[in-house]
């Protein structure tokens, strides 16, 4: 998580498994792919972007954890694969709701980066923060 705060996204990938899946927070699980994009276009819209990312245990393979983003708007954010295209700079801050997750690790890799959804948290809370309809 510090790799891709820091916007260091080949730390980051280095650190997923070939098969990571991400869910949760979004409709549909997605891949490492598509997880690293979405992460850089949150960082290119919020430069700012912080995670408030905290371990609070973990059990075998898995790891508990706490994620409770907050940034300021000041990028363009690309929501064109949600076909909503590109959002300009609202220089809006948000904060969301604390999110708990679970982080499985397989061989010193992570395979699964699960969100447990939260009203008040992720992306649908954001765009109403920012006061923009999804």
């Amino acid at each position: 998580m510090d790799s891709v705060q820091k916007g260091d996204f080949e730390n980051a990938k280095s650190m997923l498994a070939d098969d990571f899946q991400f869910s949760g927070s979004i409709p549909q699980p997605i891949d490492k792919e598509a997880w690293l994009g979405m992460s850089a276009s949150l960082k290119a819209a919020f430069p700012d972007l912080n995670y408030h990312f905290k371990v609070i245990g973990a059990d075998g393979d898995v790891v508990r954890s706490t994620a409770q983003l907050s940034g300021t708007h000041s990028g363009s954010f690309d929501l064109t694969d949600m076909n909503m295209g590109m959002l300009p700079a609202t220089n809006k801050a948000f904060s969301s709701k604390t999110e708990k997750t679970k982080v499985t690790v397989k061989e010193n890799k992570i395979t699964s980066w699960a969100v447990e959804p939260t009203d008040g948290a992720g992306l649908k809370a954001i765009l109403g923060q920012l006061s923009v309809k999804s």
